[in-house]
């Protein structure tokens, strides 16, 4: 019979294994051990090292000490030791006895005032010419969500105002109530069957996409969708997926991320220009055909006709990022490519620009062949995506309160569409205006010869927070702004873009 000792010595007797009273006399609170304390002092011990707790930050005004009968169990002292040291505390005014509530901190030693640190620019953030550099680091966006500024236009972000707090949180009370306790288990790394479900329906009801639940991957957004894939192109040989020129700059942070290049495809009015993708060769393309960033097109149906026959006669992967497809006013809805060409297609999609992007919530339907080796990719990488958030997010799908949310955010984006392009026509009279029948932003661009991350910066300077379209693109091209309307008030947007005008003045 195998030994249940984790060891390799001989099993210890009865009068080796430690007795109660050799158990070490410390506390996990603040760390603390009775034998460090001299001989005769314990309760002065006790109140220095909860004094000198109390000035450096450890123990903050308003946390309770442990109960007295607590920490002398644990320091294995008597009571009255822990009760004088509190009793101390007390007298000296850094502690107040609550009753039931406990003993608790009420104030902080007074120490000698630090000196004032000097005032320089990166105690409020770096300078906005540091913020819009021509060259974006990996870094870029963390830089430009930290940047502060009185009025934010940066594009990308939904009117976070408006999350359905209320209807979470009983959508949340409904799952918590039926849950059972293995459901706070490991989970199916694909997602929950709940959330997988329901993505399956929405997907058939409002993009025209026809996917069982077996089909669709739960992922953290479509930026994990991206890494996913990578890795799996990569392990396949593939080196580089075409991009659309200008397109995201975030999404080929991450495609070059993982090692894959990321030549640029020209787009114009009809979308991208399937001819030079053919050209250009590559195994994979990244679109986003319902609303291409930054500029707004969808793609036409002349072009998609074109790039389904490239995919068949190349037998090349579509990656569509349905980007933005919600959020529609002036035009019809446009299909899905996943729901022509299901074969070709990886179609990811997300609640970041529908909810809020903090939920770092997604989905992936593959072709067949790649299925299997994302779910691979997703086990590996984190084994499944949080359960408790996908299971609210099934049941705001499953009784149509997510479609309720979208039909009033369309009616709140549209009100602050107008504003801003009244306010373009106002104070960027030369501007050109892109992206407008849909999305959550507008393109602007200016026919002109300078450097929009200039422009950028100095609208930064005066409080003004937006992306310059450099950013997005790979080949030159005429300067212009990204700008967000999504998360803004009227009156900001207003304000925003005449700040803007007088910049550009």
């Amino acid at each position: 019979m195998p030994s249940l000792w984790p060891h390799n010595g001989p099993v210890p007797r009865s009068k080796d294994v430690p007795s109660d009273r050799s158990i070490p006399s410390g506390s996990d609170f603040l760390q603390l051990n009775a034998a460090d304390a001299p001989a005769g002092g314990l309760s002065d011990w006790l109140a220095r090292r909860l004094r000198l707790a109390i000035a450096d930050g450890r123990l903050a005004v308003g946390d309770r000490l442990p109960a007295t009968r607590t920490l002398a169990e644990e320091l294995r002292v008597s009571r009255g030791v822990v009760t004088e040291a509190y009793q101390r505390l007390i007298e000296d005014g850094h502690a107040a006895g609550r009753g039931r509530a406990g003993t608790v901190v009420v104030a902080a030693p007074v120490a000698a005032p630090a000196p004032a640190p000097a005032r320089t620019r990166t105690a409020a953030g770096p300078p906005p010419g540091a913020v819009f550099t021509a060259e974006p680091g990996a870094d870029v966006f963390d830089v430009v969500r930290a940047a502060p500024a009185r009025i934010d236009l940066s594009p990308g972000t939904p009117d976070l105002a408006s999350f359905p707090r209320t209807a979470w949180l009983r959508a949340e009370r409904r799952v918590l109530g039926t849950l059972a306790a293995t459901g706070l288990g490991y989970g199916d790394p694909r997602g929950t069957p709940e959330l997988r479900r329901a993505v399956a329906r929405w997907l058939a009801r409002n993009r025209g996409i026809a996917a069982g639940p077996d089909e669709v991957l739960i992922v953290n957004g479509t930026a994990q969708t991206l890494g996913l894939l990578a890795q799996v192109l990569r392990g396949r040989g593939v080196s580089e997926v075409a991009v659309e020129d200008p397109g995201s700059l975030g999404a080929r942070q991450h495609l070059r991320y993982w090692g894959l290049r990321t030549p640029p495809v020209p787009v114009d009015a009809d979308g991208i220009r399937v001819t030079e993708l053919r050209d250009r060769g590559a195994p994979a393309v990244m679109v986003t055909p319902a609303h291409q960033f930054p500029t707004g097109v969808v793609l036409g149906g002349g072009r998609r006709r074109e790039l389904m026959r490239w995919a068949t006669d190349t037998g090349g992967l579509i990656v569509e990022d349905d980007y933005d497809a919600e959020h529609r006013y002036d035009r019809p809805p446009v299909p899905a490519l996943r729901a022509m060409l299901p074969e070709h297609v990886c179609y990811a999609g997300s609640v970041s620009k529908l909810l809020a992007p903090t939920l770092r919530t997604g989905w992936v339907v593959a072709p067949p062949e790649l299925h299997g080796a994302l779910v691979d990719a997703k086990r590996f990488t984190d084994l499944g995506s949080a359960a408790l958030p996908q299971l609210v997010l099934a049941e705001l799908m499953e009784t149509g309160e997510l479609e309720r949310r979208l039909r009033q955010v369309r009616r709140r984006h549209r009100a602050r569409r107008d504003a801003m392009i009244r306010a373009v026509d106002t104070h960027l009279p030369g501007a050109s205006v892109q992206g407008a029948a849909a999305g959550l932003h507008l393109t602007v661009t200016f026919d002109a010869g300078f450097a929009d991350t200039d422009l950028a910066a100095a609208a930064l300077a005066q409080g003004v927070k937006a992306h310059p379209l450099s950013w997005h693109c790979q080949r030159p091209g005429r300067p212009g702004l990204v700008l967000g309307y999504a998360a803004s008030t009227v009156t900001e947007i207003e304000e925003g873009v005449a700040v803007i005008g007088k910049v550009l003045a």
